[in-house]
């Protein structure tokens, strides 16, 4: 729980408040009254200074001293016009004094008699506050009103920690309260002398109020006005983070399976709100504004501080995305393009920054043609070299799209682009524009070599995975396509689920393998056949992440599609004698593998027990499914490193003695030649070491066996191309 704010919303601070801030910090007693001896000799106060000053005196070690003195403000208090801030300041002025002068026990009288002498009992709370025997009377206003909001059912905030508190019941005749606090078990009593010193009355529109009091008005109230609500939360309690304003509402008033579509909705909104400040950075309050600032303001603020091209370009596409009404704004839009217009003269702009300049200027202008883009569009060497140097996805796919239209060697550059680029809406657009110009045999050619290397683009690679399952009529769409593209997908997660850096991929070919029940691992085994589905097995034992239930649940679902291979299936799972066959590796490969159980057994392990108890803490395990991924994990890292395990007992370090250049076999290099003369060069060593992209093969793969035993002269085919065996030498 925050620490509850008495004041009004804190203004800017004046020159007169930070010198007292430093003094205050110092412990320097004789600066402060001095400075204040200054500040009382003035013609005027500014209300709210005041208050700040004030605040920082009462929350200071010099209040006591102090507050013989803080009554020299008074004729400068009665100058101010009668609202919520001058009633703030003399609040405080109450707070602070320590003299208990009569004249101070006049003013304070006459003062609550004008604002509440009509009240219920006003004699009666004048008695208690201490103005009737004009004793001591420090804090007096402050205590008429918590006097005053003392009823069954009010709230409260403990100065002592003790949080919020309902009042559930007053004795006017013991002088005493009982209230049940947020922080403190059971029920409490305190005498109204220790109540003016621990408690302050929190207002029935307060956001606290609501929380504690209303929960259900308040979750009503932010589903239908989020802003309403964020509003009234940092007005009552101060900025606030993101983080923070969670704290706040998750749970409490917004349910904890509703809280991210929730937030989400509500930041779309805060952050175009004109009294809101939204922060750019997350670490960064939330503030409410003293007055409305438009969106014009705020940009025209940012301009005039002359920002580098790249932030200009981000800040302007931003602010033009979400707040386009204010293009309707004629005077504004003149003074954006004028700035966009001054930036092109610039000699440091490069031309990816020129060219997206131009097009906003072509937006703003409304312009169908706009011939300075096609110009830089000719001038680069390649598309990729412009792509590369942008950041906003839109104009990264308007620059496609001006390529398509200048450029004669766009469909050269489409092919060459479609696995490089990051984001799926360009390859999407790519993938239709090569399409509709009937591209089809270069398309052909592009997916086949991305099964068959899919660790080379593994982002493009799932992009077409996931198309091929709901797309028809694209390139591989067929039967025989989805089932290379299959094969590839278990290819890809066999050799990249050691790599730290795809952590995240690895986890999402899981969640599509496991996802509707393996529902896309039932498909490929009904429409496949017997001889692919076996080759399916094979790649997944390959799959160390894939834990022993996810293994026998591929089993079990080839044996329904192809009830013949649970007669083979001894055959598919590996002998006794096999299993005791070395593993052959490299150093290096035994150094990563000892690596990798490292990694599971000291980490990841440990992390995985973090995020099962703190999933355990959300309650209700049965509807948990944080706290199910978590044992799943487990499971996953277990078996992995149960595999692992296993695997090192088995590995064996390849020595010169281990190989033989008479015929292929581990520790090879093969250098062959196809039809066309050309040179390729494979490299057989343990699993460990295998790397497709260099053509490093694990002895285990189904190349490599194929290629076992073959001496100089043999010839073998990949992928349909035959090649002959020129040389075998030694890895060492």
């Amino acid at each position: 729980m925050p620490a509850f704010h008495t004041h009004l919303q804190q203004g800017t601070s004046m020159g007169y408040l930070k010198d007292f801030q430093t003094h205050i910090a110092n412990h320097d007693y004789p600066s402060s009254l001095k400075l204040w001896e200054e500040y009382c000799s003035g013609d005027e106060v500014e209300a709210e200074e005041l208050c700040d000053i004030l605040r920082a005196v009462k929350s200071s070690d010099i209040t006591e001293p102090f507050g013989r003195h803080v009554d020299r403000i008074l004729p400068l208090w009665q100058k101010l016009p009668e609202d919520p801030l001058s009633h703030e300041a003399i609040k405080l002025i109450f707070d602070i004094q320590t003299s208990n002068s009569e004249h101070l026990a006049e003013l304070a009288y006459s003062y609550l008699k004008k604002r509440y002498g009509d009240q219920k009992y006003f004699n009666d709370k004048i008695r208690l506050i201490g103005l009737r025997s004009k004793d001591k009377f420090q804090g007096v206003i402050s205590n008429y009103e918590l006097l005053s909001h003392m009823e069954k059912g009010k709230f409260v905030f403990h100065t002592g920690g003790w949080g919020v508190g309902e009042i559930v019941d007053v004795s006017v005749v013991r002088e005493q309260l009982s209230l049940e606090f947020d922080y403190v078990p059971g029920k409490k009593e305190l005498s109204f002398a220790t109540a003016f010193k621990t408690l302050i009355p929190i207002p029935d529109d307060h956001f606290l109020a609501l929380r504690f009091g209303n929960p259900d008005l308040l979750e009503k109230k932010a589903k239908e006005n989020p802003v309403e609500v964020i509003r009234m939360l940092l007005r009552d309690l101060g900025p606030k983070t993101a983080a923070e304003i969670k704290d706040e509402l998750c749970d409490l008033v917004i349910p904890i399976k509703e809280w991210t579509r929730w937030w989400q909705t509500a930041r779309a909104k805060v952050k175009k709100d004109t009294m809101i400040a939204t922060p750019d950075d997350i670490r960064e309050p939330f503030r409410l504004l003293k007055s409305e600032v438009t969106h014009e303001e705020r940009l025209q603020k940012v301009l005039e501080n002359k920002p580098d091209a790249n932030t200009l370009i981000q800040m302007v596409y931003t602010f033009l995305r979400d707040f386009p009404e204010t293009l309707k704004n004629n005077e504004f839009k003149a003074i954006l393009i004028a700035k966009l217009t001054e930036m092109l003269s610039f000699k440091e702009i490069s031309a990816p920054q020129e060219l997206q300049i131009h097009f906003f200027l072509q937006d703003l202008s409304n312009a169908k043609e706009y011939p300075a883009i096609g110009e830089i569009i000719k001038r680069f060497e390649t598309v990729e070299q412009l792509i590369n140097n942008v950041e906003v996805l839109s104009f990264k796919k308007r620059i496609l799209m001006e390529a398509r239209k200048y450029r004669a060697d766009w469909k050269e550059s489409f092919l060459d682009l479609l696995f490089k680029v990051d984001q799926a809406p360009l390859r999407d657009y790519i993938l239709s524009e090569l399409t509709s110009v009937g591209a089809n045999t270069e398309l052909k050619q592009k997916f086949q070599d991305l099964y068959t290397n899919p660790a080379r683009y593994p982002e493009a690679f799932m992009w077409y995975f996931q198309k091929l399952q709901t797309q028809n009529g694209i390139p591989f769409s067929d039967k025989q396509g989805k089932t290379r593209f299959f094969e590839g997908l278990l290819i890809l997660l066999s050799h990249i689920e050691n790599n730290p850096e795809q952590r995240e991929m690895v986890k999402k070919i899981h969640a599509l393998l496991s996802g509707g029940r393996f529902a896309i691992v039932r498909q490929m085994m009904q429409e496949s056949s017997a001889e692919d589905v076996k080759e399916f097995l094979l790649l997944a034992s390959k799959c160390h992440s894939l834990s022993d239930h996810d293994q026998k649940i591929f089993h079990s679902l080839a044996e329904v599609a192809h009830p013949s291979l649970a007669k083979s299936r001894k055959k598919l799972e590996p002998s006794a004698a096999q299993e005791a066959q070395a593993i052959w590796t490299t150093p290096e490969g035994y150094q990563k593998l000892q690596q990798r159980i490292q990694q599971i057994a000291t980490i990841e392990t440990v992390e995985n027990a973090k995020e099962i108890e703190i999933a355990r803490a959300h309650g209700d395990l049965r509807e948990n499914a944080e706290f199910k991924a978590a044992l799943e994990k487990r499971d996953r890292l277990q078996s992995e490193l149960k595999f692992l395990s296993d695997q090192l007992n088995r590995a064996r370090v390849i020595t010169k003695d281990d190989i033989s250049t008479d015929e292929i076999g581990v520790g090879v290099i093969v250098e062959c030649t196809n039809k066309k003369g050309q040179k390729i060069t494979y490299t057989l060593l343990g699993p460990w070491d295998a790397d497709p992209e260099k053509n490093v093969l694990s002895f285990q793969s189904k190349l490599a066996q194929s290629l076992s035993g073959k001496s100089v002269g043999d010839k073998f085919v990949v992928q349909g191309d035959e090649l002959t065996i020129n040389s075998i030498r030694s890895y060492l």
